[in-house]
């Protein structure tokens, strides 16, 4: 069994580097890579929300800080071009500090107080952005630049994005397993199991809870620095309130706590909102316009995704509340109830 454990990781790595030879479809390839950055997001959440048990709602605020970052130092709006790769730690820093600036002024606040205050965070910088001249307004930010390796420019080709996406994913999963077993980790957990027990065993709930937005915030930012990058242009609209549902959505689905469960259902939902339901749209229209009906040759299930996210949240918390791979953790306090409930039973 624990031959079959270690071979289904690089099973899965040397399928997912031979994807852009399997499937040569560039529209699918930019999908794979915006599911990418999916990823990184619920990754940076699930720092906050799964390791920490601090609820989140407004975390597209820190990836619109980190795309903004780079808009700001490397394009013609400033007339500043810094090189795209020392701008992943650049944007990665200033989407920390801000997450501080938020974590510092709410550290006494939990569950539905804290949740809201985020909420309003993520509110406030959109509207940041889209009103002020500086931010470009409701138009953004255009004319970005774009990575170059080596003399090679990345341009409008998904797959170097896509290849870019799986490394710093691969990065990413190593520091966070790390840092799951290291001591701040530790004092996550301690922190979300409880507070108050955590403290009085002379954990620094304070520092903790700062690290964890820091560092959630941080990886926010650079998923924005590679999505600003790949579209060489941002505007406010991509980073609304929906974006944050996206993400929790994906953090719920796939099971908190856990980076596989985390992982997957970030996959799934990216899929489901890059991939399945545009191309779901064409292949419906085209039916339409076969079978002369003016309702499905117009219709647009895009607009039906939060709908989706809906019911996939319904059903997981009726079917499934820990997540479709959850942490032994999460999975052992859901079903306590009824794992003590089995021996009365049994009597």
């Amino acid at each position: 069994m624990s031959v079959i454990k270690r071979a289904l990781p690089i099973a899965g790595g040397i399928f997912l580097l031979l994807v852009p030879f399997i499937d040569k479809n560039s529209s699918h390839i930019s999908a794979y890579a915006d599911t990418g950055g999916l990823v990184l997001l619920a990754f940076g959440l699930n720092i906050i929300v799964g390791y920490t048990g601090l609820l989140a709602l407004g975390f597209a605020a820190f990836f619109a800080i980190g795309a903004y970052t780079y808009g700001f130092l490397a394009s013609p709006l400033f007339g500043i071009h810094i090189n795209f790769w020392p701008m992943i730690l650049v944007s990665a820093a200033v989407a920390a500090v801000f997450g501080l600036v938020l974590g510092a002024p709410t550290l006494r606040l939990r569950g539905d107080y804290l949740a809201i205050v985020t909420l309003g965070f993520g509110e406030i910088v959109p509207q940041v952005l889209q009103n002020l001249k500086w931010t470009g307004g409701p138009d953004g930010i255009a004319a970005i630049d774009q990575p170059r390796l080596f003399g090679y420019a990345f341009g409008f080709n998904p797959i170097p994005y896509y290849y870019l996406y799986l490394v710093v994913i691969a990065i990413a999963l190593l520091l966070l397993n790390n840092l799951r077993y290291s001591r701040i980790g530790r004092s996550w957990m301690a922190i979300r199991e409880d507070e108050l027990a955590a403290s009085h065993m002379g954990i620094n709930t304070t520092g903790a809870k700062l690290a964890a937005f820091s560092m959630g915030a941080a990886l926010a930012g650079v998923a924005g620095v590679l999505f600003a990058a790949k579209l060489s242009t941002v505007s406010p609209s991509g980073f609304d309130f929906n974006t944050s549902v996206m993400i929790l959505a994906a953090l719920v689905l796939g099971g908190m706590g856990n980076l596989i469960g985390v992982l997957t259902g970030a996959v799934i939902i990216g899929l489901l909102n890059f991939l399945i339901l545009p191309q779901a749209t064409n292949w419906v229209q085209a039916f339409g316009q076969l079978v002369h009906s003016n309702a499905l040759a117009n219709v647009d299930l895009n607009q039906y995704r939060f709908l989706l996210y809906g019911m996939i949240l319904v059903l997981v918390m009726l079917f499934r509340p820990e997540g479709l791979i959850p942490s032994a953790v999460n999975r052992a306090e859901l079903h306590a109830k009824q794992e003590t409930a089995a021996p009365e039973v049994a009597h």
